[in-house]
């Protein structure tokens, strides 16, 4: 029986459809791949759109270049040419198979064949192909069915699959986490055998692959199933049962909040608070992101959920508040004012200029922040009282 891709609106993006036709779609020559084909049979929004052909990567940028379609070699060594459309861009890769691998990078020769570049992808549900004229699917490892039970399974054997790319591990749980709901067995076995594999990633692939995770629908049971099987221990040891039992809770209370989960407010939920710099160096994140991870468990403060939110950032208190179990409806939608006073104008009232009037100006903002930011005329009548007891 063939199956028909459902209509979605990702396949009217503007120049979706002449880009299929330059590539030769109607030919046979070009088929949609992998995440826009499995999200639009589970009625999911598809945010990439990905396009696999036969054509070889020289023909795919001079098609493009005649039809006068931007064309950047972003993955020129693997096949890969992203084609810039009015739409967004569509990364467009030539069919290929693994000559050699290491775990972490692969050798590849460029094929036309269909079932063997579907069998060098990582699980059943990426490897579904669709025509772009007509929609008719191609599921060449039985993707469908797993698809259908909700099981992220490998293509082949799972042992072979991840000593291909090392990092196929996180992502059988990161893709449980999302899509699943029945285990699949054989291949939960494999990442238990192979989780040692993952220290010769870089640390920036694991961080990426585990950010992901920590904010998926079901990461909570999924990271306690990854605590009790040994994943994290090669590279995240600091993930431990007390950790994935902090997540749990840190989940009931975003939820409970109507606040999106974050993955660096989880990360740092499920860490021990003195391990976070450790952390952050060791997966390499940005400084910004670093900061973040450190302060989210540096508790709410004294002075109340607003005047941490305009001390830390709304989105640096909402981390402290929801770690720490406290109310964040006080700042989930409001914005911190501007402090309406300055130097300039204590010097106005006789105070003299010099270090004076910055220590001045920090206790005149602490009297307003403590006041529940009053307006300018306020602030005022509170440098007057200020200024005329410092100058008695």
């Amino acid at each position: 029986m063939v199956l028909i891709l459902p209509g979605a609106a990702w396949r009217n993006r503007e120049g979706l459809e002449a880009l299929a036709t330059v590539l030769g779609a109607a030919e046979g020559e070009s088929r949609f791949v992998g995440g826009a084909v499995r999200d639009t049979l589970l009625g999911i929004e598809v945010a990439d759109v990905d396009i696999a052909t036969r054509l070889p990567p020289q023909e795919v940028i001079e098609r493009l270049q005649d039809a006068r379609i931007k064309a950047v070699p972003t993955g020129l060594a693997h096949g890969t040419i992203t084609a810039v459309t009015a739409g967004g861009p569509v990364e467009v890769t030539t069919l290929r198979r693994d000559v050699t691998t290491d775990g972490r990078h692969a050798i590849i020769a460029y094929t036309d064949d269909w079932r063997e570049d579907a069998a060098r992808r990582d699980f059943t549900m990426n490897a579904l192909y669709a025509d772009p004229a007509t929609g008719e699917i191609f599921d060449y490892f039985g993707g469908l069915d797993d698809l259908s039970a909700r099981r992220v399974r490998f293509i082949g054997d799972p042992l072979q699959r991840i000593a291909e790319d090392h990092l196929r591990i996180l992502r059988f749980f990161r893709f449980h986490a999302r899509f699943g709901s029945t285990i699949d067995d054989a291949g939960l076995d494999a990442c238990v055998v192979r989780a040692n594999d993952l220290m010769a990633l870089s640390r920036e692939r694991v961080a990426s692959e585990a950010l992901k995770l920590l904010v998926a629908a079901n990461a909570v049971p999924v990271v306690t199933l990854m605590v009790n099987r040994g994943i994290f221990r090669a590279v995240l040891p600091e993930i431990d049962a007390a950790g994935a039992a902090r997540l749990a809770r840190l989940a009931e209370r975003e939820s409970a909040a109507g606040i999106a989960p974050d993955p660096i407010r989880r990360l740092a939920m499920t860490i021990a608070p003195v391990a976070a710099e450790a952390v952050g160096a060791r997966l390499k994140l940005s400084n910004t992101d670093r900061k973040r991870l450190i302060a989210a468990t540096a508790g709410p403060g004294t002075e109340g959920p607003q005047a941490l939110a305009y001390r830390a950032g709304v989105a640096g208190a909402v981390d402290r508040l929801l770690v720490a179990g406290e109310d964040v409806s006080a700042i989930k939608d409001w914005t911190p004012p501007a402090f309406p006073f300055s130097g300039g104008a204590l010097v106005e009232r006789g105070l003299r200029k010099g270090p004076d009037v910055a220590a001045m100006l920090r206790q005149v903002e602490t009297r307003w922040i403590a006041e529940g930011f009053p307006d300018a005329a306020r602030v005022g009548r509170i440098a007057d009282e200020m200024v005329a007891h410092a100058l008695s």
